[in-house]
């Protein structure tokens, strides 16, 4: 297995470093560490930043105790961050990427989006967010599921990275009842509208369970929590519940101003929830 960590050599970085670190000795993967020199700026600097980056480089590796025992080989590249890590991934094969959570800049992420997200949107292969400190292995991972190819390959994703070895998995699927505010509106006694929606979660639970029997994901061991609501609160009421170390979630590739506009639901989990997230696009070939 191949795994590619970036660092731009901050604090946020640091920690990502280390997660890649701890996954590639679990997973006896080799782990190409990468720093991008901004190349708008004159030659000379440019040049001098790069050898520097090398030295400090060597040096991380040397010092953070996750790294030893890890086949680790640093690349140092200029250029745009984004394009940097996606051309590196590709040419690298990586089977995952491994960043730090970005430091965040309002107008220019409405319109462009952080590093992280332009990684997501353009590369090829998972991106896992780090977010918080690395203490051990990942124990309980929290998976969304929309009962779309994406959320199961996800979970799939983060099965054959190894992020999910040991871990307690629970999946989280949300829905709506769509009659609920109109029995509301009716007047309807509350114990009607309560047993409505048991049945309504009833039916989505057999569903849920039925995708993942049909997507091979049934022998996984994993809890199922059906919740009443929109996928974002759903989610985050899930993380406050659960209190999960990693959160899996697949993408679906929408693109243009679409996208950039309104968003997605991984876009505001990666932006709002303090948590780790892996975020996995589609698979090309489907």
């Amino acid at each position: 297995m191949q795994i590619l960590a970036a660092t731009d050599f901050s604090t946020r970085s640091q920690r990502a470093l280390r997660r890649a670190g701890q996954l590639a000795r679990a997973e006896a993967a080799d782990l190409v560490i990468i720093h991008v020199v901004d190349d708008d700026q004159p030659q000379r600097l440019v040049e001098m930043e790069m050898r520097e980056s090398e030295r400090v480089l060597e040096e991380l590796i040397s010092a953070v105790s996750e790294l030893r025992d890890v086949r680790c080989h640093p690349i140092v590249v200029k250029g745009d961050p984004c394009d940097a890590i996606v051309r590196t991934a590709a040419a690298q094969t990586a089977d995952l990427i491994v960043m730090g959570a970005h430091r965040k800049q309002l107008l220019r992420d409405i319109f462009v989006g952080t590093t992280i997200e332009r990684v997501i949107r353009t590369g090829h292969c998972p991106v896992l967010m780090v977010n918080n400190e690395v203490n051990a292995p990942y124990g309980v991972v929290l998976t969304p599921v929309d009962l779309s190819d994406a959320s199961a390959n996800a979970i799939k994703a983060a099965r054959t990275v190894g992020l999910i070895d040991g871990a307690r998995l629970e999946i989280l699927h949300a829905f709506l009842p769509v009659g609920k505010g109109k029995m509301s509106m009716a007047g309807l006694a509350q114990t009607d509208i309560d047993e409505y929606v048991s049945s309504e979660r009833q039916e989505v639970t057999e569903e849920l369970t039925a995708f993942l029997l049909e997507k091979d994901l049934g022998g996984l061991g994993a809890s199922l929590h059906v919740e009443e609501g929109s996928a974002f609160e759903a989610i985050s009421a899930g993380v406050d519940r659960m209190r999960p170390d990693l959160v899996v979630m697949g993408t679906h590739g929408r693109s243009g101003l679409l996208k950039v506009l309104l968003g997605s639901v991984t876009e505001a989990v990666l932006r709002s929830l303090n948590v780790d997230i892996l975020a996995v696009p589609p698979d090309k070939r489907q």
